[in-house]
């Protein structure tokens, strides 16, 4: 089964109030994810969106092509960046443990990772981008705990 999965990112402040927004199309099926989070980085949330994606899938062996604006994102994976790092224990690197989610989540799938211009003329790029922002001004934000504690550590 191909499963595209668009994803975005954004944050207000960076570190402050993120979200993250998904469009997961399959055929003629397709599936909006977003959420806001109260405090996050830029960084945490596109990757969160891939992991989200991801994770949504239902069948192992998917043929899955993410979509991301994100350099970050498509450099660590396609660079095999996240790869050495899980090799050194992550160590000195950010977002461990969503690297780590990100590895068990990409496991049961066969996975191509396409960067795309931001704020461009990609039609599902500017759908999660709106996703995205919308979910940073929901009421009810949920809580980056991992990302919390290592603010809370860095003071």
């Amino acid at each position: 089964m191909k499963i595209d999965i668009y994803t975005d990112g954004a944050c207000s402040g960076n570190p402050g109030k993120g979200g993250y927004g998904i469009v997961l199309l399959s055929g003629t099926h397709k599936k909006e994810l977003s959420a806001g989070y109260k405090l996050t980085t830029n960084n945490r949330m596109e990757l969160l969106a891939v992991i989200i994606g991801l994770q949504t899938i239902k069948i192992p062996k998917a043929n899955v092509t993410i979509y991301s604006d994100s350099k970050y994102v498509c450099d660590s994976i396609n660079l095999g960046w996240v790869y050495a790092w899980l090799k050194k224990g992550f160590k000195g690197k950010k977002n461990e443990d969503l690297w780590r989610m990100y590895l068990d989540a990409q496991k049961p799938h066969s996975i191509q990772v396409q960067w795309v211009k931001g704020h461009a003329s990609n039609f599902y790029n500017n759908r999660c981008d709106v996703l995205a922002t919308n979910a940073i001004h929901n009421l009810e934000l949920l809580h980056d705990y991992a990302y919390e504690q290592i603010a809370a550590n860095e003071k």
